[in-house]
């Protein structure tokens, strides 16, 4: 998506949506002290950019607009970056009374919701944007006909990619997007609980303050959580010269050797049934 198109709509993430994840990012203990219901539900919401209404000022690190779809760039060679890949969903808000009272979905995109593995960092918002093109959405989209069992996105999976030195390395491991742990009608309904009642607590912050900042905006491109790593993937981490790649496609019509000589450049991509996202590590 092009960049005018994303600047005035909120950047939100999940944590935790995916078994396994926060266990290998060293992320699982940030969140011992939360008490969450359900075993199987996400963490929470985090923020990741915040635009500002028509006339504000902030210097406010979240109002810096942090998504490219060709670049990703490091904050510094002393820290270590991870791709996190994902699928992004580009949803309509629906607003009464001052709450948001529906999420409905529209587009999915590949996403890398890049993180900073920061000891200390106190929100998980300090650990995703650092300035511009620290985030990456892919520039095609995918049109979501309905948003529950039986939709478009059941033929879709998430794969990941490293591209070093010329050689390929599988990064996350290749996933149906259905495998997430909350997904279509359950996430919604528990994105709209976040979206109104999440707390400032422990890693998270309070959503609802952040919507009121952004002046209540009628969209929210909303990654909904990284896969597993390879063992490549969680021990290997971004340098410069080297080529991130997610890709959200269509099992349907490709496998997995298939986008694999893709992200390698030894074939090309279709245009139908790939949401592909490549970025040079700078």
């Amino acid at each position: 998506m092009a960049r005018e198109e994303l600047e005035g709509v909120i950047g939100l993430g999940v944590a935790g949506n995916f078994a396994g994840h926060l266990e290998q990012a060293g992320e699982a203990r940030d969140f011992k002290d939360l008490k969450i219901a359900d075993t199987r539900a996400p963490k929470g919401i985090f923020p990741f950019y915040v635009p500002l209404p028509q006339g504000g000022s902030s210097s406010h690190f979240l109002h810096q607009f942090p998504i490219s779809p060709d670049t990703i760039r490091l904050f510094s060679r002393e820290e270590k970056h991870q791709i996190e890949p994902e699928v992004a969903l580009l949803c309509d808000l629906a607003w009464s009374g001052g709450r948001v009272v529906s999420v409905a979905p529209r587009f999915a995109m590949a996403h890398n919701d890049c993180s900073i593995r920061r000891e200390g960092a106190k929100k998980i918002s300090e650990k995703k944007n650092w300035g511009p093109e620290s985030k990456g959405t892919a520039r095609q989209r995918i049109a979501i006909d309905r948003f529950e069992q039986g939709g478009i996105l059941d033929h879709y999976r998430i794969a990941c990619f490293l591209r070093r030195a010329g050689a390929i390395h599988e990064y996350g491991v290749d996933s149906p997007v259905a495998s997430y742990s909350y997904m279509y009608g359950e996430l919604l309904a528990w994105l709209v609980g976040k979206l109104n009642d999440q707390k400032d607590e422990g890693p998270l912050e309070n959503i609802a303050g952040w919507l009121e900042q952004a002046g209540r905006p009628q969209q929210a491109l909303i990654s909904i959580g990284a896969t597993r790593y390879t063992d490549f993937g969680e021990t290997h981490f971004l340098e410069p010269g080297d080529e991130a790649i997610v890709a959200l496609y269509d099992a349907r019509n490709l496998s997995n050797a298939e986008l694999r000589r893709i992200a390698s450049g030894e074939a090309p991509a279709p245009t139908e049934g790939l949401s592909l996202l490549r970025q040079t590590v700078r």
